[in-house]
């Protein structure tokens, strides 16, 4: 049976996923989390391009020491990019421009970390992140973020313990 035209237009039309914004976290939330493992939060206009951002809008954005985002900007975006700062070692940092990992185990780390810090963000915690994961399209070979994240994520979790960063 061929797809109807129709159906591949109303596809690409589809709504995005209905997860949490960096627009529903109350003031100053972020930008506290951030700041605490020395990054800086900047917001850009609703229409601007994002700079740093590896997948392009609403996704967010890292350049140094900085993680860039807009009020459509997913939070776990926003926790994914500055996490990937977080993980990486001061030094290291400063040479980031939109892609800031060479490595599976820096990567499995941002996505335990992320989901960790998601208990520091009021109104978020990891539970909510952990399916806005999955909304967004996160997969993992256990099936979900959350099966992932409590079965499968010793390596990431002893990767940020040897680093002295939230592990649990």
């Amino acid at each position: 049976m061929m797809a109807d035209s129709s159906d591949a237009d109303a596809d690409a039309d589809a709504a995005p996923p209905d997860v949490l914004r960096v627009r529903d976290l109350p003031p100053g939330a972020a930008d506290a989390l951030l700041a605490s493992h020395g990054l800086q939060l900047h917001f850009v206009d609703d229409t601007a391009p994002i700079p740093g951002s590896f997948w392009g809008e609403p996704e967010a954005g890292v350049i140094a020491h900085n993680v860039y985002v807009r009020g459509d900007t997913p939070v776990h975006s926003m926790l994914h990019e500055a996490c990937h700062l977080i993980v990486l070692p001061v030094e290291r940092r400063a040479q980031v421009h939109t892609d800031a990992t060479d490595s599976v185990i820096e990567e499995d780390a941002t996505c335990c970390l992320q989901i960790i810090l998601a208990d520091d963000l009021p109104g978020v915690g990891r539970h909510r992140l952990m399916g806005d994961m999955d909304a967004w399209g996160y997969t993992y070979r256990l099936g979900s973020t959350r099966a992932w994240f409590e079965q499968d994520a010793d390596d990431a979790r002893a990767f940020l313990k040897e680093r002295g960063l939230p592990h649990r």
